[in-house]
């Protein structure tokens, strides 16, 4: 293997990681474990909005499912990132460590970071988008 073909490689690990931890964050934690009302609860015990509630909730979803199949990384990373720095904004007063009451802040700044890293990276290797592309590319133009 090749330096390129390594480091494709590991964009796409980490992509494809990152896909699974937002999904795990939206669908399973946010409706299986606190459920949608207990989430809304807590946002508005932040004063948020309830709004801010359900909008963390689709774009955690709709942005974890685009990163686990490789589609506009660079941009669902890019709009995830302030979610990820809300998420470390709302730990902050409890402590360093995330297995502290509350949860604490270091694991959502490492969400932060990684994410940030996604959206400079792109896309890597597996993914729909680069797929598409090479299957555009392979497709003569058709004549209008």
């Amino acid at each position: 293997m090749n330096q390129s073909t390594l480091n494709q490689s590991g964009t796409a690990l980490l992509r494809i990681s990152l896909g699974v931890i937002y999904l795990a964050h939206s669908v399973y934690l946010k409706i299986f474990v606190f459920t949608l009302p207990g989430t809304v609860a807590f946002f508005e015990s932040l004063g948020l909005p309830a709004v801010v509630a359900y909008g963390t909730f689709l774009a955690e979803a709709v942005g974890g499912f685009a990163l686990l199949i490789g589609y506009q990384s660079r941009l669902v990373a890019l709009a995830l990132v302030p979610i990820a720095l809300g998420a470390t904004w709302a730990h902050a007063d409890f402590g360093w460590v995330f297995s502290a009451q509350g949860g604490g802040w270091e694991y959502p700044l490492f969400l932060t970071v990684s994410t940030a890293v996604v959206a400079l990276q792109g896309d890597g290797a597996f993914s729909l988008h680069r797929a598409l592309e090479s299957r555009q590319r392979a497709t003569p133009a058709q004549a209008v």
